[in-house]
């Protein structure tokens, strides 16, 4: 049996959990969308699941939030459209639409609501090694080969999976999932919190002084704090603090394989891309985004709602709004300005020019 097939469906159950189906109406309120039904479409509908517009069913709710796609609107089978209001004029005929101003955000509420999270299952597994000292609150799911440290703190609803190791004096608030792999220590770990697997927390920072004999390693003595509904990605490291605290701010969203030194201190729903790394003791406000490679030395301040591009060097301050990219970073237009110069300078004259 082949693997995968052009028409399989997102949300397979051997690995998601699956709801439904749900009326159309219930899915209109959730998502705040206003319905839109085509020249031929049911008054009612009663749908079962999230599909892309090619290959979705009348049974089933698809999305559409990009011009480049509307040939694929035309031709969808999808009993109904998730689109903003620009698009509304286009649905088929046989369509209901659900029309949002967020279509994404929509789009992610109702996929939400068909494949909530699996969830967790209580219990500690009997390879599970606990130290005599750790706080474990109620229905908290330990899974095997899980180590958890000295006077530990495990909130409600806490699940850990297999091989993560929780050090001493850690504590996890509620309803947060510890991945696969998982290594805390040294650390404050708010409530609703997911770390994904490989992620490593608290380790020493990156300090040392020069000495006679060579390198002597400076004692990182803060600790990270990470706070309320946070996202941390696959095989992030983010390092303690030396003196103060390295601090995530509430509601972040790191990609994998992102590192953060230690100081480092992330305001409010902070964006930080995938290989992104923030060097010590640098500040961002909030909802700053750091695309993919971007690297930001350190003891520098980023203001609230910057954007710095992708690979993008970042060497000093950035102003509260500005959209940043290059190496050494600039503005976007002077940027792009730059480039054009220089691609005119490089550019080879023609023959009748020098004739």
């Amino acid at each position: 049996m082949s693997a995968s097939t052009p028409t399989s469906l997102p949300g397979d159950s051997r690995f998601f959990t699956r709801l439904g189906p749900f009326p159309i109406e219930e899915l209109a309120r959730l998502a705040d969308a206003e319905l839109v039904f085509g020249a031929e479409a049911p008054k009612t509908l009663s749908l079962r699941g999230v599909a892309p517009l090619q290959a979705a069913t009348r049974a089933e709710v698809s999305f559409l939030d990009n011009r480049r796609y509307l040939p694929l609107l035309a031709d969808t089978q999808a009993g109904a459209v998730i689109l903003s209001p620009v698009f509304a004029d286009k649905l088929p005929k046989h369509a209901i639409g659900l029309v949002s101003k967020t279509p994404y955000l929509a789009w992610a509420r109702i996929a939400a609501h068909f494949h909530p999270k699996t969830p967790s299952r209580p219990g500690v597994h009997p390879s599970a090694v606990i130290d005599e000292t750790a706080k474990i609150g109620a229905d908290v799911q330990i899974s095997p080969f899980v180590v958890i440290g000295p006077h530990a703190e495990i909130e409600d609803g806490v699940a850990i999976d297999t091989h993560a190791v929780i050090g001493q004096g850690v504590r996890i608030g509620a309803q947060s999932r510890i991945g696969a792999h998982v290594t805390l220590t040294h650390s404050l770990i708010g409530s609703r919190v997911t770390l994904y697997p490989g992620a490593r927390i608290g380790q020493d920072g990156f300090g040392f002084a020069v000495g006679p004999q060579g390198f002597e390693t400076v004692p990182q003595l803060g600790r990270v704090v990470i706070e309320d509904d946070v996202e941390i990605g696959a095989n992030v490291t983010i390092d303690r603090g030396s003196m103060r605290d390295t601090i995530i701010g509430a509601g972040t969203r790191i990609d994998n394989l992102v590192q953060i030194g230690h100081n480092a201190q992330l305001g409010r729903c902070c964006i930080v891309v995938s290989q992104a790394g923030i060097s010590g003791s640098t500040e961002l406000g909030d909802f700053v985004t750091i695309a993919a490679q971007a690297g930001l030395i350190g003891h520098i301040k980023i203001g609230d709602k910057a954007r710095i591009g992708a690979q993008c060097g970042v060497m000093s301050d950035v102003e509260a709004g500005a959209d940043v990219i290059g190496s050494p970073a600039m503005p976007f237009r002077e940027f792009f300005r730059n480039v054009a110069v220089l691609r005119k300078l490089a550019k080879k004259p023609d023959k009748s020019d020098t004739e």
